[in-house]
């Protein structure tokens, strides 16, 4: 018989509960009596926490207790709360050479090599906008080639409209125009689209000859932009916009899938939903998937900068060098700014259904969400959206928000998400192909038409985190050789595409 109860670390004064509680169960094992009920995935004392002392889960401090906790007690938002506490960065402390797969030995998967030399996972053409205003007729455009209008072409994947909410209101120059303009050139360069029509309505801050100059892309017979205004009007825009797409289909079916090595997979790593279990199972399952992706040559980006917050000290202890560390306690440090002058705070998160699942304070769940990175070193961090050139391990700064996050993260190159959850996130993300990785198997029973892999085993015993991570890894590759994801065979992803807004809309 298994524990009823979790113990992640020898110096955890709580265990997460297997099963929901019941008042008077004893755990043996702990040598506690519960005092009421304790719902699955939540926590319960395992020794005396007085008001005031800090409560610890996977040996890290997650909190502090706001009253006196008894042991056997559940610990949560009514007892436990957020507080400053030093953390020790020591920087590079626990950064070692990796083991690399010898370079005869590494995995490889089923790609597309583009003339240029860049790898693609899928064979898209896409419809990228400038500003909000040109979303409609984007997908107007995108419309014309659904059901059997590709017949012809069965090696091109689809087309794909991403519209958005903003490219004017804003100024026309600075950090939020910059940031707006790196990630659609991300997108318009990124591997998995064979071709782009970069679409603008005309009189907007972010003008199309701007962003393009801003960004050096150069139109071409695989790029092209127009406005609607000049074009003439919607209707218009629409027939050319289907015609100049329809130019680009024969040559973008002629894209083969060929042998590749893994080391030209970008893997993004992202949580949603997440819950008690998902630092005991789904992101711990997906670092061992990630170890093995940096040690066959590969890249995988965790992000999510204030879903590590609190956490952050296990990466600067992993920095390849003291640089790398400062580059992302910068980051941190930008976020407490950038909050306190919008009046916000850090523990605005979990969200309420983290909280319903487990969660307490975002010290507890970016503890658990760092695990998504494995254990290698962390090699480098990139701004938003900014092209990732790196081999291994990285950190890319974004929001906390997933659809916002994995946007700045396929801007940057990633040909691939990884995305765990324990509430249950239906996301999915076009052009790259998103897995969803399910911490209970509760969930995975429940939503089996979203989910990919059930990581519950590893809390129920049946399976080690090694066991899972090797199935991740492996669906990995059957993913990037072309295997449908569930939210692909749902036809979600277009809707997805979420720029990161910074500043003033005006």
């Amino acid at each position: 018989m298994l524990p009823l109860a979790i113990r992640l670390s020898p110096a955890d004064n709580v265990v997460v509960a297997r099963a929901d509680l019941l008042a008077n169960t004893p755990l043996a094992e702990e040598q506690i009596t519960c005092r009421g009920h304790v719902p699955a995935g939540h926590k319960l004392a395992t020794a005396p926490i007085a008001k005031g002392e800090a409560a610890r889960k996977y040996g890290q401090i997650i909190g502090f207790a706001t009253s006196d906790i008894a042991p056997g007690e559940h610990v949560h938002t009514h007892n436990l709360a957020m507080g400053n506490f030093a953390r020790d960065y020591a920087f590079c402390a626990d950064a070692t050479p990796t083991a690399m797969v010898p370079e005869a030995e590494r995995a490889t998967f089923q790609g597309i090599r583009r003339s240029d030399g860049r790898v693609a996972t899928r064979n898209y053409l896409g419809i990228l906008t400038s500003v909000n205003c040109s979303a409609t007729a984007a997908k107007l455009i995108a419309d014309q080639f659904r059901g059997a209008a590709l017949a012809d072409f069965p090696h091109v994947d689809g087309v794909v409209a991403l519209g958005h909410g903003t490219g004017c209101g804003m100024a026309s120059e600075g950090e939020a125009m910059d940031v707006l303009r790196r990630t659609i050139a991300g997108y318009a360069r990124h591997p998995n689209f064979a071709g782009v029509l970069i679409l603008g309505l005309g009189c907007e801050a972010n003008q199309i000859g701007g962003l393009m100059a801003a960004e050096g892309l150069e139109a071409g017979p695989f790029l092209h932009a127009m406005t609607i205004q000049e074009t003439g009007g919607t209707a218009k825009t629409v027939r050319d916009g289907v015609a100049r797409l329809r130019e680009m289909l024969p040559e973008a079916d002629q894209a083969r899938r060929q042998t590749l090595p893994a080391s030209h997979l970008t893997l993004a790593l992202q949580c949603g939903g997440s819950d008690g279990y998902s630092g005991i199972t789904a992101n711990p399952a997906l670092g061992a998937a990630v170890d093995l992706l940096v040690r066959h040559g590969g890249t995988a980006v965790l992000s999510e900068t204030p879903e590590i917050y609190g956490a952050e000290h296990l990466l600067t202890r992993r920095a390849a060098s003291r640089a790398v560390g400062e580059k992302l306690v910068a980051c941190i440090r930008w976020w407490e700014e950038y909050t306190a002058r919008t009046g916000g705070e850090m523990n605005n998160n979990p969200s309420p259904g983290n909280k319903a699942g487990g969660l307490t304070t975002i010290l507890e769940k970016s503890l658990g969400a760092v695990a998504k990175g494995g254990t290698t070193n962390l090699v480098e961090v990139y701004r938003y959206a900014e092209p990732i050139t790196a081999k291994g391990f990285v950190f890319m700064d974004t929001p906390g928000y997933d659809p916002v996050s994995a946007t700045g993260q396929v801007a940057g190159g990633a040909n691939l998400i990884c995305f765990t959850t324990g509430r249950g996130s239906v996301f999915g993300c076009k052009p790259a192909p998103s897995l969803k990785l399910a911490t209970n198997t509760p969930l995975y029973r429940r939503m089996t038409d979203d989910m990919d892999i059930d990581c519950g085993p590893i809390a129920e015993g049946r399976a080690s985190v090694q066991e899972i991570g090797r199935q991740i890894f492996d669906l990995i590759l059957a993913t990037a050789s072309g295997q449908q994801t569930k939210s692909e065979a749902l036809g979600i992803g277009e809707e997805e595409f979420t720029p990161w807004q910074i500043g003033a809309v005006m």
